[in-house]
């Protein structure tokens, strides 16, 4: 038996990641991403996740074009060396995407596109979606549904869909490079309005494999979801 131990082998770097963060928080009614949420600004903390995350290789940020030189500046000071590129997004999120996508290293087989209002994701959900995408082409974390769901029209129910077929799909969401890239163009020239990166692969025919989500993994949409935010953050505080 030799003297040394021989060191476990690091995951290999499959992954680029896009954060889109160039949404105008209407309905926030302050910039979110530099709202700090336990001390932290929101877009460091999504950042941290994937700088931690042993598969992703590197990350690109999509932000909206006053705020380029402020979230460089933040991943600067908190040693965020995985962001090669801080960018300008688009008119929609769909272009940002998009912009973030073709600006990520051409050698990574797998684009991971991260939604920046999103910033207690855990590594462990971006690995398994990445884990996922490398075996399928295409796969974004959920978790089930817990209210019931109508389908309505002016107000009147038309459909009551069972719930347990129903989940909510989370970010990040992972694809094979070259799919997402050409999905994302094909849904930008035909003028459609998707609401996830999911949405534009689904439209090509491929099938996307749900993984394991996190309840904790919420979206900051309204002033509500910072208070939240707050007691996660105490939460992770407490556990560290």
């Amino acid at each position: 038996m030799g003297l040394f131990h021989k060191k476990k082998k690091e995951p290999e770097a499959l992954c680029s990641a896009v954060i889109v963060a160039a949404g105008s928080s209407s309905r926030m009614g302050l910039d979110k991403l530099l709202a700090e949420v336990g001390g932290v600004p929101v877009i460091v903390r999504c950042v941290e996740a994937f700088q931690r995350a042993p598969s992703v290789a590197e990350v690109v940020v999509v932000t909206r074009e006053e705020l380029v030189p402020e979230v460089a500046r933040l991943c600067q000071d908190f040693r965020l060396d995985k962001v090669s590129k801080v960018i300008r997004g688009g008119e929609n999120r769909t272009q940002s995407a998009r912009l973030g996508t073709l600006e990520a290293r051409q050698d990574t087989p797998l684009l991971a596109i991260h939604d920046g209002a999103r910033p207690f994701v855990s590594v462990q959900v971006i690995e398994d979606a990445v884990a996922q995408a490398a075996q399928n082409g295409a796969a974004a974390p959920a978790v089930p549904v817990k209210d019931t769901i109508k389908a309505a029209e002016n107000g009147i129910v038309t459909q009551t869909p069972d719930r347990a077929s129903l989940y909510a799909v989370q970010t990040p969401q992972v694809f094979d490079a070259s799919l997402i890239r050409a999905a994302l163009q094909k849904a930008l020239d035909d003028g459609e309005e998707i609401t996830d990166d999911c949405a534009a692969v689904e439209r090509l025919g491929m099938k996307v494999v749900l993984t394991q989500g996190d309840e904790r993994n919420i979206k900051l949409t309204t002033p509500i979801d910072l208070e939240i935010g707050e007691l996660l953050a105490s939460e992770e505080a407490r556990v560290l």
